[in-house]
């Protein structure tokens, strides 16, 4: 995978783009609080010859840190798909992810032709909770976290039974900078996108894990809800993280909305 960057506004963004077929509708992903775009690799094995594009989110991965808000956050996809030419495509978001997503529909509906929403909603949490998490992030690091962290993200089976896929997974997690993760807590912590969610008009996908303890399939129902004629699918035994657990059941959705918008 050969590494790519681009500085379209304030911060170098790390990014990979598989051209795929001439002229066929890009997809794009979105990940998580604490991961990097290799999240997405099992999914995007299984599309096929679409154009893909995965991108580190600043503060993960090789991206710059930098002010940091769900706005700002979406300006950043859309300041990377506009660099490189990219419009009206499927958009796959993961937790933060999803509410990324849900921002770029709502700023820049141009670039946004559908929408796969995991293990997400309009309002992730509330404040008590992220300022609790930010302050011991800045205290003491991610590393004191990652246990409790990892037991949000995977279900019992996949923690019991995959060592050496939790193990990196946990060391993706610690890896993230103390600063770019609590930038990024402070930003869901301050986001409710339900009003401008509820505009949504493009076809939604809704995704949710029944083991999921960072979004409950409650969050995941009320945001399927929410956004007109969006389908819901809740995946039996699944974390927080169904692109690692499940990355066949997230490929069919995606190829399924896909298809539905050519």
């Amino acid at each position: 995978m050969t590494l790519r960057f681009a500085k379209p506004r304030d911060v170098t963004l790390h990014y990979h783009l598989r051209a795929g077929a001439r002229g066929a509708r890009p997809v794009v992903f979105l990940n998580s609080l604490g991961t990097d775009f290799r999240i997405w690799q099992g999914v995007a094995e299984r599309l096929g010859d679409m154009p893909i594009l995965m991108m580190d989110k600043r503060g993960h991965g090789l991206s710059d840190a930098g002010e940091t808000s769900i706005a700002g956050l979406a300006g950043d996809v859309a300041d990377l798909m506009d660099h490189l030419g990219l419009c009206a495509a499927v958009i796959c978001g993961v937790s933060v992810g999803g509410l990324i997503a849900q921002a770029l529909a709502a700023a820049r509906p141009d670039l946004v032709a559908g929408l796969v929403l995991c293990n997400t909603g309009a309002k992730i949490g509330d404040a008590e909770g992220w300022n609790a998490r930010i302050s011991a992030v800045e205290s003491t690091g991610i590393e004191p976290m990652a246990e409790a962290v990892l037991e949000r993200w995977f279900s019992p089976d996949f923690r019991a039974g995959m060592p050496a896929e939790l193990a990196g997974y946990r060391n993706m997690l610690t890896r993230t900078t103390a600063a770019g993760y609590a930038a990024t807590c402070a930003a869901i912590r301050d986001a409710d996108l339900s009003a401008s969610t509820q505009e949504i008009s493009v076809p939604t996908a809704c995704i949710g894990g029944t083991e999921d303890l960072a979004t409950p399939p409650d969050l995941v129902a009320a945001l399927a809800e929410m956004i007109p004629d969006a389908t819901l699918t809740l995946i039996d035994d699944v974390g927080h993280l169904p692109c690692i657990e499940a990355p066949e059941v997230v490929a069919d959705h995606i190829a399924a909305l896909w298809t539905t918008l050519e």
